[in-house]
C-alpha cells in the first residue's frame, strides 16, 4: 500500500504517504493518491493532512522505474502517472476542506508540487525543498509551474525552477513557500492540531475563500469584486454564517460542526 487515509471524530483526513524513506511517486503510488483524495471527497472532510512516512515527505518521480522503460513506454507511463497525480490535486483543490501537509526532510519535483498545493504548509527546521526537474531534463508536473509563481512570484519561481537549488525552510518560509516552520519533534503535533482546528470552523467558509484565492491572479478586479459578492451574499445565509454571527452576537464560540455545510 503506498498512501493510507484515516478520517478521525473531527472530519480530519489524514493521508500518510508510505513508499520507503523517500516515498517515490510510482504509478502505483500516483494511483493511491487519487484513491486517497477520492475518499477526502467521498467521507465529507472537513480537512485534509498530507504527510509522508519516513526520513523524507516525498522525493519525486520514481526515476528507476522510469529509465527501465523504452522511449515508447515511458511517455505512455508518464501519462498513467501524471493523470493519477494531477486527478488527486484537482479533487483536494475542488473541496471545501483546507489542505494541510506537514513537510520533513526532502520535497523535491512533485513532492514540491504536493507541499506547495497545501493552504497551510508546515515544514521541519530541518527540511528543504528543490524543484529538481530541469536537473534531469524534465519539465515540471504536479501543478509546480502554476503553483511556484503565485507563491514566490514569477523571477524567484524561474530561478527554483532553472537552478533547482536547494531552499531550506527558513528560505522557504521568507519567500512564503511554507507557511510556519516547527522543530522536527514537533512537526506532526503541530500539523494535526492546525488541522483539527480547522476542522472545527466554517467549513462552507473555507470552500468560498480557498475558490476566491485561486481565481484571484486570472480574474479582473471588477469581476473578482463581484465574486466576492455572490460569495459573500451565499455564505451570509447559510447555516454556517448564521451560525457565526449568533456566536458573536452572544459572545460565544460559534460551532460550525453542527452547521449542515451548504
Amino acid at each position: 500500500m503506498r498512501a493510507t487515509v484515516e478520517v478521525d471524530g473531527d472530519g480530519v483526513a489524514r493521508v500518510e504517504m508510505c513508499r520507503g524513506d523517500g516515498n517515490a511517486i510510482d504509478l502505483t503510488m500516483a494511483r493511491a493518491l487519487l484513491d486517497a483524495a477520492r475518499e477526502c471527497e467521498r467521507a465529507g472532510a472537513r480537512a485534509v493532512l498530507l504527510t509522508g512516512q519516513g526520513r523524507h515527505f516525498c522525493v519525486g518521480g520514481d526515476l528507476k522505474e522510469f529509465a527501465a522503460l523504452s522511449s515508447e513506454q515511458l511517455v505512455a507511463h508518464l501519462t498513467e502517472v501524471t493523470d493519477a497525480l494531477h486527478g488527486a490535486l484537482r479533487i483536494l483543490a475542488a473541496l471545501d476542506a483546507p489542505l494541510v501537509t506537514a513537510v520533513q526532510g526532502s520535497a523535491a519535483g512533485a513532492g514540491l508540487g504536493l507541499a506547495a498545493a497545501a493552504d497551510l504548509c508546515f515544514a521541519a527546521s530541518d527540511a528543504g525543498f528543490t524543484a529538481a526537474y530541469t536537473g534531469i531534463g524534465y519539465s515540471p508536473d504536479a501543478g509546480v509551474s502554476w503553483s511556484l509563481p503565485r507563491l514566490v512570484g514569477p523571477r524567484r519561481a524561474m530561478d527554483l525552477l532553472l537552478t533547482n537549488r536547494r531552499i531550506p525552510a527558513a528560505e522557504a518560509l521568507d519567500m512564503g513557500l511554507v507557511s510556519r516552520i516547527v522543530a522536527s519533534e514537533r512537526l506532526d503535533g503541530e500539523a494535526v492540531e492546525a488541522a483539527s482546528a480547522l476542522a472545527r470552523g466554517a467549513t462552507g467558509a473555507y470552500g468560498a475563500t480557498r475558490r476566491l484565492v485561486a481565481g484571484s491572479l486570472s480574474a479582473g478586479f471588477g469581476e473578482h469584486l463581484d465574486a466576492e459578492a455572490r460569495q459573500l451574499a451565499a455564505a451570509a445565509v447559510s447555516a454556517e454564517g448564521r451560525e457565526g454571527v449568533a456566536a458573536f452576537l452572544a459572545k460565544r464560540r460559534p460551532d460550525f460542526t453542527h452547521a449542515p455545510v451548504p
